[in-house]
Formats: C-alpha cells, sequence, structure tokens
C-alpha cells in the first residue's frame, strides 16, 4: 500500500484539520499533549487579525528612529523570522533584522560592535519563556542598552517580548518593565510557529508586506484540506514516506539562490519532528548542486525554484533519471508564506506515516539537562581529548573509538572519522563558531568537498542553533550520523549580568553537553577544540577536512 493510499484509508487529512490526536498516539496519555500541539493547522487563516497591532507598532519605532531589531530566540522561535529577513529583506525605511540565535561570545560582540544602541530594539522570543539562550542574551543586550546612559525604563522600552501568555518571560517583562507582550497560542509548537506571532510580529517590524505573504500562505492553508490526489501538503508528506521506505532517508533540498535561506526552516521541521524512536529522515541542504551529482542511492531531493530558474530546471530534470525529484515551484519570494503551510502538513502526515509523534523532541530536552549539569560544575562526565596536535585536542567519543594506532595529525584524526562512514552514514561538522560567512563558508564547501569525495551526505551544522532542530535527529533517530564537533578557546567572552556563567562558558558548556549525550547515545564522535575561532583557523581546518575526505571510505 503506498503512502498515499494509507493517508486515504486513515482519513489522516480531515482528522489532522480536526486536530484528532489520536491520529498519532492512541494511549491517551499520549494523546493529551499531542492534542495540545495542534493549533497550527488554521494559522493563516487567522493572521489578518493580528495586522491592525503589528502595523501600528511597526509604524511607531519608525517613529521613534528605530535603525535595526535584534531577536533574540532558539530553533522554532527565530528561524522563521530569519528566513523571512533573509529571502523577502527589510522595506526601504525600515529597519534591519539581527537575528542572534548564538551563545557564541564572538558572534554577540561582533553584532553589539555594529550597532547604535541609541536607535536599536529588541525582540525577545521565546514559547516557554524559559529557554536559556535568549534569556541569557537579553542580559547582555539589555547591560548593553543602559550602558549606553539610558535610564532603566528607557532601556526597558526597546525590549518587546514575543511568548505564551503567563510565560516567565511575560512575567519578567513586567519586572523589568519592558515595552509590551505579544501573546503567541499555547497550541502551537515552535518549529509550527511561522504565521503566529514569532514569525509574524519580526516580519511586521522589517516592512515585510505581510497581506502578501499571509495571501499565499491561506491559499495553501485551503489548497491542503483538498482530496489526497491534489493536496499540496499531503501529496509532498506521503511522497517523503514512500522514500524513507525505500531507503531514501537523506532528503536533500535544493533551492534556488534567493529561497536557499528556507533550507535551514524546512531542516528543523523534518528533523526535530521525525527523528524519533530510532526513526528519522535526514535534511541535507544543498549548498553546491554539481552535474552529475554524485548522490548514493539514499537520496531524494526536493527542488524548489523560481518558475524562471532555468539552470535549476535543468539540473532537476537530469538528477530526475537516477533518483526520486520532488519539484516545487515559486511565482516570487512571497510564495514562502505558502511553503510555510504546506511543509508544516507534510511533515505532520510524514510523521503519521513513519509511526512517530511529530510534536515533542525529547532529546532537545536531554542535551539541555546536560548542558545545566556542566554548567553546575560536574564536567567529569565529558570525555577526555587523547591527543594536541599543535593546540587543537582531540577527542574520540561514543562509538568512534580510538586507532589502535594513534594518528599523528589532525587530519589524520579527521580521515578516522571518514573512514567510519557506512554505506547508509551521513556526517555532519557541528560547530559552535559565530555565524559570518568568512568562518562558514570554507567549512560548508569543505562539506560540499566530503559529500562528492565519498558519495554520502555531509553538511555544516552550527551550534547551539542546532540543538534545536537537528539535535533532535541526532540522538533519537538511527544511528547513520557520524559527528565532528569543533570547538575553540577564544578569548573573547562576554558576562551575562544576573548569572553565575559567561557566554563562553555557556557556550562550551552547551558544546560539552551535546557530547556527552551523543556519546551515551553511542553516536560516533570525534571532538575538535581549536585555540580559536579566527577564520584563518576554520579556513586551515577546512582544508584538512578536504584532505581527509581524500581517503575515501
Amino acid at each position: 500500500m503506498t503512502a498515499l493510499e494509507r493517508l486515504a484509508e486513515a482519513d489522516a487529512v480531515t482528522r489532522l484539520r480536526e486536530r484528532d490526536a489520536s491520529l498519532f498516539a492512541l494511549d491517551i496519555d499520549q494523546r493529551i499533549p499531542i492534542g495540545h500541539r495542534l493549533g497550527w493547522t488554521d494559522l493563516a487563516s487567522k493572521a489578518p487579525a493580528r495586522l491592525p497591532l503589528l502595523d501600528g507598532l511597526a509604524e511607531a519605532l519608525r517613529a521613534e528612529g528605530a535603525t535595526d531589531v535584534i531577536l533574540l530566540g532558539m530553533g522554532g522561535s527565530s528561524l522563521a523570522p530569519y528566513v523571512m529577513s533573509a529571502v523577502i529583506g527589510s522595506a526601504s525605511g525600515f529597519p534591519r533584522l539581527h537575528v542572534l540565535d548564538t551563545t557564541s561570545p564572538v558572534g554577540v560582540s561582533e553584532t553589539l560592535d555594529e550597532l547604535d544602541p541609541q536607535t536599536t530594539f529588541v525582540l525577545i522570543s521565546s514559547k516557554s519563556g524559559t529557554t536559556i539562550e535568549p534569556l541569557s542574551l537579553y542580559a547582555v543586550v539589555r547591560a548593553w542598552l543602559e550602558a549606553s546612559g539610558m535610564s532603566h525604563p528607557e532601556a526597558g522600552r526597546r525590549c518587546i517580548v514575543i511568548t505564551d501568555p503567563g510565560s516567565a518571560l511575560e512575567k519578567l517583562r513586567q519586572r523589568d518593565v519592558m515595552r509590551l507582550a505579544l501573546a503567541a497560542p499555547v497550541t502551537v509548537g515552535g518549529r509550527y510557529s511561522a504565521l503566529s506571532m514569532f514569525g509574524l510580529a519580526p516580519a511586521a517590524l522589517i516592512g515585510i508586506h505581510l497581506p502578501s505573504l499571509i495571501a499565499r500562505a491561506q491559499a495553501m492553508e485551503h489548497a491542503c484540506a483538498y482530496p489526497l490526489e491534489v493536496n499540496p501538503g499531503a501529496l509532498l508528506g506521503a511522497w517523503i514516506a514512500d522514500a524513507w521506505e525505500a531507503g531514501q532517508d537523506k532528503l536533500t533540498i535544493v533551492c534556488s539562490d534567493a529561497l536557499r535561506p528556507l533550507g535551514l526552516w524546512i531542516e528543523q521541521l523534518v528533523a526535530e519532528s521525525l527523528g524519533k524512536d530510532g526513526t528519522g529522515v535526514v535534511p541535507v541542504i544543498e549548498y553546491a548542486p554539481s552535474s552529475p551529482p554524485g548522490y548514493a542511492d539514499d537520496r531524494a531531493v526536493v527542488v524548489l525554484r523560481f518558475k524562471d530558474d532555468a539552470p535549476l530546471a535543468a539540473w532537476s530534470h537530469d538528477v530526475a533519471a537516477s533518483h526520486p525529484v520532488f519539484e516545487l515551484t515559486a511565482t516570487d519570494v512571497f510564495d514562502i508564506g505558502a511553503e510555510f503551510v504546506r511543509w508544516e502538513y507534510a511533515i505532520a502526515l510524514a510523521g503519521f506515516l513513519l509511526g512517530v509523534n511529530p510534536f515533542d523532541e525529547l532529546a532537545v530536552t536531554e542535551a539541555k539537562e546536560a548542558t545545566a549539569t556542566i554548567l553546575d560544575g560536574d564536567a567529569e562526565q565529558v570525555p577526555h581529548a587523547i591527543a594536541d596536535f599543535d593546540g587543537t585536542w582531540v577527542t574520540y567519543a561514543g562509538a568512534l573509538d580510538p586507532p589502535l594506532s594513534m594518528p599523528t595529525s589532525r587530519t589524520g584524526a579527521l580521515r578516522d572519522a571518514v573512514r567510519s562512514l557506512g554505506p547508509e552514514d551521513h556526517l555532519a561538522v557541528l560547530a559552535y563558531i559565530a555565524d559570518d560567512e568568512s568562518r562558514v563558508v570554507p567549512l560548508r564547501d569543505a562539506c560540499s568537498v566530503i559529500a562528492r569525495a565519498t558519495g554520502r551526505a555531509a553538511g555544516l551544522q552550527l551550534g547551539p542553533r542546532y540543538l534545536h532542530s537537528t539535535g533532535q535527529l541526532h540522538k533519537a533517530g538511527p544511528d547513520n550520523g557520524v559527528f565532528v564537533l569543533v570547538t575553540a578557546r577564544d578569548r573573547t567572552d562576554v558576562k551575562v549580568p544576573g548569572r553565575p556563567f559567561t557566554l563562553g562558558q555557556l557556550h562550551r558548556a552547551q558544546a560539552e553537553g551535546d557530547l556527552v549525550t551523543l556519546a551515551r547515545h553511542g553516536r560516533r564522535i570525534v571532538r575538535l577544540d581549536l585555540p580559536d575561532s579566527d577564520p584563518a583557523t576554520l579556513a586551515a581546518l577546512a582544508g584538512d577536512l578536504t584532505i581527509a575526505a581524500s581517503a575515501g571510505i
């Protein structure tokens, strides 16, 4: 029976739209929390009611001279606005958006150094209101505002909260006299919240024409109620499930250049929703499609392109001769509103077809707890380095045992990781570095080289962002990942007012917490702890990765 036939037999689309939690679980104790996470199915229909408030707020900030808005958030609270900003951009005369979804003291310092506190406003975005990253970043940014000479009330007026009603963050807003709290629906989880206040408010503040975006989303929401054979969400979800059933579990996402940032949002939605109980689909963002692509038989390819992108259309046609391809076309950048809806429906239905609950993320919580333990001073569980190559400390952990004959260089250690790749594996470089092109692009390019040389999917993921995204898949999905964890002992650090740790300590604890958790799940890991994260240092590491790939598998 095909996946589409199974959806028809279960009446899955109707039950999803009616928020029937029994679609995903039979046990009543499991159905209750699932039922509390299904409020996203009609967000597009409800979105226009939010516009008068958001339009008024956007005009008020413009009148007060806003040139920049900093968004402090993680995962579902930050990726949708990041995508809208990167794909559509700020309108003329509106502020720019800077998404701080990192605890890297280097990245935070570089961002704040570029901005004028007198014309900068802040969004603190967290569904639960307890997430450690945005709360720590808020303490840092609030101190930065007040250090510029603002009074406490004046700095508070620069800060706007997006959170669930009654959350700890909403209470903090009252205590710190912040300007406003924008309430998000309590029945919508973070990664399904693109069309809630979490996505709409930042977009409104930078002047994105929300009526255009919402109109596309509403049309797709309506289409996702159509009969299965013409239902965009059901067709995509069934195709993903059929490919997974056939062993093609590396979902490769290839976009027209201007749409490529959407891949990060899709990556989180797929990985965090489907990576459960030893099952999962591995999302792979393709930054450098080549002909021939050199993909192994485990690839299924989604192409999202503009209708007039002839080169990508030709590439898609060529790849379809050897791999399953699902092609989506967009008229303009506002079609990402439709894609938010299509993919939310598709991945929820794929969760049903794969037999997993797409609305929990228990492994993310596990990594958070490991981080907290390390911050509290219990670092004994962190695996120790066993080699030092010119200041790079190398650690083998989990199921990747140190070789009998120790490598004599950093390249040798990386070669051990590459050689451990099996026929169904993928490689992930988990880098705790600032998100800027000078640091990221060389490592990303090295991953492309590894993929071409080995035929295995390989990608770069930035920490701690990935902890709220693919981190769920890494630990709770299938054991088909090899992980190169990259940390750095940068001297730059930032105090976190009111906290017993610095940003640097938090950043490192998050990496080591994930190392501990991955090892606990028996994953294959090699950690490279660099002396610093300067662009030259990371470029040298990228060079070593490409040399390691030449060993093949």
